[in-house]
């Protein structure tokens, strides 16, 4: 009985070969691609979940932090520092 493969993931898939793209590229662009990315992760991340439910959108989502590891990292440490008042 052949299933059919959710569109959401498809697109995630996509999204994840972009990012490998992007990744390539010289590292001027990395920053920038990194941010397109992000933009259309949220919406992307919002049709797994509706489209397949939770457990797969946390799936998603740690495979998306993995792959944007530095751009998470330094959004922390903004965070970090505007919560606890360091850097004044």
């Amino acid at each position: 009985m052949p299933t059919t493969f959710p569109l959401s993931l498809t697109l995630f898939c996509v999204w994840i070969l972009v990012a490998a793209v992007i990744a390539v590229l010289p590292s001027r662009y990395h920053w920038r691609g990194a941010f397109v990315l992000m933009a259309v992760l949220v919406p992307l991340l919002g049709y797994i979940w509706a489209q397949l439910g939770p457990w797969y959108l946390l799936g998603a989502a740690v495979a998306a932090v993995s792959v944007l590891r530095w751009p998470v990292r330094y959004a922390m440490g903004w965070l970090r520092a505007r919560l606890t008042g360091a850097g004044k």
